[in-house]
C-alpha cells in the first residue's frame, strides 16, 4: 500500500476512461450460464447510460491520482430498503485500473462511498458481487462489509 492521495470527483459524461474498466468487471470465473461478452455489453451499456443521462439517484466518482490521471471509480445509486422503507447506498460498480492495484485506491473509494451515504442519511451500504470474484470479495469484506441476502439462479431451459 502506498502513500498516495487520490482526488475523488464526479464523473463528466465524457470520461471513457470508465467504459474502458468494464472488462475487469468479469476477469474471474463466472457462473456457467454467463457469457463473458454479454456481461461485459451488459455492463457497458448500462454506465453509458448513467454516463450520458445522469438519471436522479445515480452517482459516478472518478479517483486521480496526484498527477489528474484517472486510477478508478465507483458508481453509487441511492436505493430504499426493502424492508425498512429508508435509504440505502448501493455500490453499483467499483473497478481500479490494473496498474493501480494494491495502491489504496479501492480502500479509498470505498472510503469516499461510506462518507457519501453517510452525508445521504443512508441506513447501510449494499452492493453485490459474483462469488467467483474472490479477490473484491476480499476487499468488501476486510472493509467490514458481510452477508445480507443471498441470491440464488437457475437457468430456464
Amino acid at each position: 500500500m502506498s502513500d498516495a492521495t487520490y482526488l475523488i470527483r464526479l464523473a463528466e459524461d465524457d470520461d471513457d476512461f470508465i467504459l474502458g474498466l468494464v472488462p475487469r468487471f468479469v476477469d474471474f470465473s463466472l457462473p456457467p450460464w454467463r457469457r463473458r461478452h454479454e456481461c461485459i455489453e451488459g455492463i457497458r451499456k448500462d454506465l453509458s447510460r448513467h454516463l450520458d443521462e445522469q438519471p436522479a439517484n445515480s452517482f459516478l466518482f472518478v479517483a486521480e491520482d496526484d498527477d489528474g490521471e484517472p486510477v478508478g471509480f465507483i458508481h453509487l445509486q441511492k436505493t430504499q430498503d426493502y424492508f425498512t422503507g429508508r435509504s440505502n447506498c448501493h455500490i453499483s460498480d467499483i473497478a481500479v485500473a490494473p496498474q493501480h492495484e494494491g495502491r489504496g485506491v479501492g480502500r479509498v473509494l470505498l472510503e469516499h462511498a461510506e462518507n457519501w451515504a453517510r452525508e445521504h442519511r443512508c441506513q447501510l451500504m449494499t452492493l453485490a458481487v459474483f462469488p467467483g470474484n474472490e479477490r473484491a470479495r476480499a476487499v468488501y469484506e476486510s472493509a467490514g462489509y458481510a452477508l445480507d441476502l443471498l441470491r440464488l439462479a437457475k437457468p430456464v431451459r
